[in-house]
């Protein structure tokens, strides 16, 4: 047997019974030995998925079964039909570190010691040069900007860190993979959104969601904040709707008690 050296796999292993589902990977266990699979083909017969070396994992992780680049490997958009036999516990940490780099890391930093999440003001005032404009975004604007830019439908980590009225994801929405602090895709968006703002954003928004009928396409990248149909622009405007009604539900509550 091999020894493994990591103590946050070593305690991640050790959750692991029969099976276990990380984000969209289903991993399950038989002795010493593991499989690999997406969670969605979790009654699949193995004879119907294709069968992964260690060599292809990484490429399987890069492209969407589109194949469109995944800039996020949080996001759930991992490839559907394959299958990885791993026979030791050396080998699984090798292919879980290739489809979620550094997942085991933070998980284990949360559940076991002392780690603070980065909350978005702090993160934002290290910034410098074109990052620096996130800094002038204000709670009311920043918290439909990480709604939107982290939703479920672009990202599986639960966002641990957060900003004055914007809680932190529950659990049972994402997934076991903690996210600690913002990452670059969610300060490029944070950019474009400030930049949105300062050219009328409300009906730059709505006067494309109109022509575009409020669709995307799949051949936009999804980095690409500058496209208006860009799915995370959308859901911008969603969010924005709902953080407006909140607050305007939650004042009413409050004028109501004071009354």
């Amino acid at each position: 047997m091999n020894a493994i050296e990591n103590p946050a796999f070593r305690a991640f292993v050790a959750e692991i019974k029969t099976e276990l589902v990380l984000a969209q990977v289903l991993i399950r266990r038989s002795g010493e030995s593991f499989e690999l699979r997406h969670v969605e083909d979790r009654n699949c017969a193995p004879e119907n998925l294709r069968l992964i070396a260690e060599k292809e994992i990484r490429p399987l992780t890069q492209f969407t079964a589109n194949g469109a680049f995944r800039p996020l490997k949080s996001a759930p958009n991992l490839q559907t039909g394959w299958c990885i036999k791993i026979l030791d516990e050396t080998s699984l940490e090798f292919a879980l570190n290739q489809i979620y780099p550094g997942a085991i890391a933070d998980w284990f930093a949360v559940k076991f010691s002392s780690a603070a999440p980065t909350n978005y003001r702090h993160f934002t005032n290290r910034q410098t040069g074109m990052y620096r404009i996130t800094t002038m975004l204000t709670d009311e604007q920043a918290a439909p900007m990480i709604r939107a830019c982290c939703h479920k439908k672009f990202c599986l980590k639960q966002r641990l860190w957060s900003i004055k009225g914007l809680p932190p994801d529950s659990p049972e929405e994402k997934s076991r993979i903690p996210c600690l602090e913002p990452c670059a895709i969610l300060l490029e968006f944070g950019r474009k959104v400030m930049r949105l703002e300062q050219q009328n954003f409300i009906a730059t928004e709505e006067n494309e969601s109109t022509k575009s009928g409020g669709e995307t396409t799949g051949d936009i990248r999804e980095a690409d904040f500058d496209n208006p149909r860009n799915p995370r622009r959308s859901q911008l405007t969603i969010e924005r709707e709902k953080w407006n009604e909140e607050n305007k539900a939650a004042s009413k509550d409050r004028n109501e008690q004071n009354g």
